[in-house]
């Protein structure tokens, strides 16, 4: 039976955070015993931790997990190597903020035996037209430092095995802000069989986004200058250049 691990950070979420534990522990309770919900509080100032340790003495598949805060990329990577060292033979990323279905999951797990990856494609997003601005930027940005094209490079929603997600993580800088970005180039780079599925993309469903329009034309320029050099260092890593 493969194991699953489905990887959630989380940042002063307390208003979503348990009806993201219930969503997504009831996907891990149907793929299997052996499968986990793992939840990254990274240092939240409110009480997403203490509902995350509450809820986990009740349900056995759950793993509630706290950090200083590092930001969004590097929490993620951190959630990945944890998954790889508990054993997963396929590991799946989203978010807590509610933004996501759990019920589109199935569609992705049908085909894992088919693709190293999977991932959503937020092809109608619904959570406002400065961030439809934003990924469109972005998939143009990608373009033209990293010379590949991506539907949709920063979705909090795929769906990875164990053995290229290994791989290509060793490609990515220790606290790298950009995670999920850096590994969908790396996949593109690597010719690897990646397969993007449309998805729902909800209003955050409460609280409050932690980045704003400010923070994110400053992580636009921060990328900027990033990726020239990254691409180098790839394509050096990977045998392009």
């Amino acid at each position: 039976m493969d194991k699953l691990v489905v990887v959630i950070p989380a940042y002063n979420e307390e208003e979503n955070i348990e009806n993201t534990l219930q969503e997504w522990y009831e996907v891990v309770e149907r793929v299997g015993d052996d499968s986990l919900l793992a939840v990254f509080d990274d240092g939240s100032s409110d009480g997403t931790f203490e509902i995350m340790r509450r809820w986990g003495a009740s349900h056995p598949q759950f793993k509630p997990i706290t950090k200083k805060n590092s930001g969004h990329g590097a929490t993620v990577l951190e959630a990945y190597k944890f998954a790889l060292d508990a054993g997963a033979d396929f590991i799946f990323q989203t978010d807590s903020d509610g933004q996501t279905d759990s019920t589109e999951f199935w569609q992705f797990w049908e085909c894992r035996n088919d693709f190293d990856a999977v991932i959503g494609w937020r092809n109608a997003r619904q959570d406002g037209l400065s961030r439809i601005i934003v990924t469109k930027t972005l998939k143009a940005v990608i373009r033209f430092c990293f010379k590949v094209s991506i539907a949709d490079a920063n979705t909090p929603f795929r769906l990875m095995n164990e053995h290229c997600l290994r791989e290509n993580i060793q490609l990515i800088p220790n606290n790298y802000f950009l995670t999920n970005v850096l590994l969908s180039v790396i996949y593109e780079k690597r010719h690897q069989r990646v397969k993007y599925l449309p998805i729902t993309f909800k209003p955050r469903q409460g609280g409050v986004n932690s980045i704003n329009l400010k923070k994110i034309f400053g992580i636009g320029r921060q990328a900027l200058h990033d990726f020239v050099y990254l691409n180098r260092e790839l394509d050096d890593k990977i045998g392009l250049s």
